[in-house]
Parts: structure tokens; C-alpha cells; sequence
């Protein structure tokens, strides 16, 4: 079974096909990656130091058609040759989310096929599938995705737990703003990560929000205001050296990175202790962070519990793992899918709700 999924949640306009028969014969499943092209908005975002929802609406409408045709030149198929098309549903900007769903379900009805409404966050869920070396089920997922942090069980294709998630700010929502008070660009976790690598350690005590709370919550705001003050502090001084000036922002970012990274690590653990689970899932964009990974495999080693990633060009939002998530309810009985022409969409969704009976 082909599946033609599309993503249009927020900043990312991904197309992508995969087909089932890997994951139907136990082989890889990154082999069933037929085809896939995405757009990135950040450089027309930046600008105004965020996402602004109508100018990413249409730039959807500019992209998907281009991306679809993109795709299907690499896999060496034609539209006929789609069995399925996935579509994100949801949670994400309400006009971004009708882009995708008016296209995927016009497309569908066109060419009389079933589609199916994939949940934004099950399809970062399943990704780490698709790495060198999958994941066993039942796992736990961390899951650090734009808006989203959350710890969850993952016993199986739609069959999800909330063990704990973020009280206030989410940890990409704070280095995001971190980068703004350091002068940084839009978005700002690859700036952060790469500025921290040329801080000294121990320069600043920052706080480890809920470090100790003894649950699997988050809150970043805490920690986002302490580098706040500490900026303050320094503008006070009024120094106008700029090699001074860059080391403080460097160490600023180092000390903000690791509060972050101890509270994500220690949380994680205390989760895979809790339900008994010895696999790690690390999912969406702050996946990609270095210093993330370094810490979670220091201590899988230490611990004794694997840790796995999805492919560093699937960590951000992307079609594929919209194709690929979709394939595998497709694959379920009572899946969801529909013939119906609706464009359905939820720009807020508990992916709970979405489970599979």
C-alpha cells in the first residue's frame, strides 16, 4: 500500500509517499521512504521573529501542489499509483491545517481513495521507527516538538499514555525566546546550541525548574526569566567590549542549555524507572540538539536502557512521518479512515483521544 502524506501544521509544507511493504515483511522501515520534498518557511518568518499563521496559510497554498510533484518524480510513480493519502488533522494553525486538509481530501475524492486525519505528534511518536535501530514497544517517547513537551508510554501504533508534560513554556518556546534576549535569530534552538558550545562552564547558576518535583511535569518560564535577569545584569554594567560582550552571551548559553538538558534527562528517567520501559524515544525538533543527545546516551549507557532517534531530517515537521503514521493506522482496523469530502481539521487535539480502540 502507497501512502501519500502531507504536513502543513505550522512552518513546514511536507510531502512525502511511503509504502507499506517494508514494515509488512519486518524489513527496515526506512525503506518504504518512496519519495518526500519539503519547504521550509523560517526565512520568511524571521523577519518578524516568529510565525505569523496567514503568511504561512499561504505559502502552503504556494508549496504543496510544486512538493507533490517534487515527490512523485523521485519515487518514479504517477498519481494512480497512490492507494491512501494522510493528512495532518491536527493540533497546529487552524488556516495551515486547511490547506493540507482541502488538498488531501480533494485529492482523495479526485482520485476515489480513502484518506485518513493523522494527529501532528503521533507522527513525530512514530519516527524514531524509521532510524537505523527502531525501538521496541512499549517505549517511552520524549517528545520536544515547537509548543510541545511531554513524556509519553507508547505501547503501541495508537496507543498512547500522558505521563507528564509542560506546565508553561515548552523547551523549544524557551530557547526561542532565550535566543531573542541574546540577540539571536528566529528560531533559536540550532543558535543556542551552537553558541553554547563556546561558553565555559559553571559561569552561571541557572534554576532546574521542577528538577526535584517528584513527577514528570516541565515548566521552562522559570528558567527563561532567570536568563533574562542575567542579561539584565549584565547591561547594567554597560561593557562595550564585544569579545566580552560574546563571551557572556556564550557562557549565558551554555549554563541556559544545560539547566534545560538536566531537567529533560532526569524527567526521562525517572519516566523508563517508573513503568519499567529500557527504550527511549527522543522525537521532534529539539531532537536535534547535540548536547540533548550527548546527555541521553551518557546516561543509557551508565543506565542501562537504549536510547533512539529518528534521522536528523525527520527531527522537524516533514511529510514523511505524516505518510508513515498514516500507513500504520491504515494498516488497523477501525482506523479512521473516510471517503468523505469534510475538511476536518482540530488545531487543538489530545492525541489520547485519538486512540485506537
Amino acid at each position: 500500500m502507497i501512502v501519500l502524506g502531507i504536513e502543513t501544521s505550522c512552518d513546514e509544507t511536507g510531502v512525502a509517499l511511503y509504502n507499506t511493504m517494508p514494515w509488512e515483511s519486518a524489513q527496515p522501515a526506512s525503506l518504504g521512504i518512496l519519495g518526500q520534498a519539503l519547504h521550509s518557511q523560517i526565512a520568511m518568518h524571521r523577519e518578524y521573529g516568529g510565525v505569523v499563521p496567514e503568511l504561512a496559510s499561504r505559502d502552503h497554498i504556494r508549496r504543496v501542489l510544486p512538493l507533490l510533484d517534487e515527490s512523485l518524480a523521485q519515487s518514479g510513480l504517477a498519481l494512480k499509483d497512490i492507494d491512501a493519502v494522510a493528512y495532518t488533522q491536527g493540533p497546529g494553525l487552524a488556516g495551515a491545517l486547511l490547506v493540507g486538509s482541502a488538498f488531501a481530501k480533494s485529492l482523495a475524492q479526485g482520485l476515489n481513495l480513502p484518506s485518513i486525519g493523522v494527529h501532528h505528534l503521533e507522527g513525530h511518536l512514530l519516527s524514531p521507527l524509521l532510524g537505523e535501530t527502531a525501538p521496541q514497544f512499549p517505549f517511552i517517547a520524549l517528545l520536544v516538538s515547537g509548543g510541545h513537551t511531554q513524556l509519553m508510554k507508547v505501547s503501541g501504533v495508537g496507543r498512547y499514555e500522558l505521563l507528564g508534560e509542560t506546565l508553561d513554556d515548552a523547551a523549544g518556546e524557551a530557547f526561542d525566546k532565550t535566543a531573542k534576549l541574546l540577540g539571536l535569530d528566529y528560531p533559536g534552538g540550532a543558535a543556542i546550541s551552537k553558541l553554547a558550545e563556546k561558553g565555559r562552564p559553571s559561569q552561571f547558576d541557572l534554576p532546574k525548574p521542577m528538577l526535584h518535583s517528584g513527577d514528570l511535569d516541565f515548566s521552562f518560564s522559570g528558567l527563561k526569566t532567570a536568563v533574562l535577569n542575567q542579561v539584565k545584569k549584565f547591561q547594567e554594567k554597560n561593557i562595550t567590549d564585544a569579545t566580552e560582550v560574546a563571551q557572556f552571551h556564550a557562557d549565558l548559553a551554555r549554563a541556559f542549555v544545560e539547566s534545560l538538558v538536566a531537567v529533560l534527562v532526569s524527567k526521562s528517567e525517572r519516566a523508563l524507572k517508573q513503568t519499567g520501559c529500557k527504550h527511549l524515544v527522543l522525537a521532534g525538533g529539539v531532537g536535534a540538539n547535540l548536547q540533548l543527545r550527548a546527555a541521553l546516551n551518557e546516561k543509557a549507557t551508565k543506565n542501562g536502557f537504549e536510547v533512539h532517534y529518528p534521522p536528523l531530517d525527520l527531527c522537524t515537521d516533514n511529510g514523511v512521518m505524516i505518510a508513515f503514521a498514516g500507513a500504520l493506522r491504515l494498516l488497523a482496523p477501525n482506523n479512521g479512515s473516510t471517503t468523505s469530502g469534510a475538511f476536518d481539521i482540530k488545531p487543538r487535539w489530545d492525541l489520547q483521544s485519538n486512540n485506537l480502540v
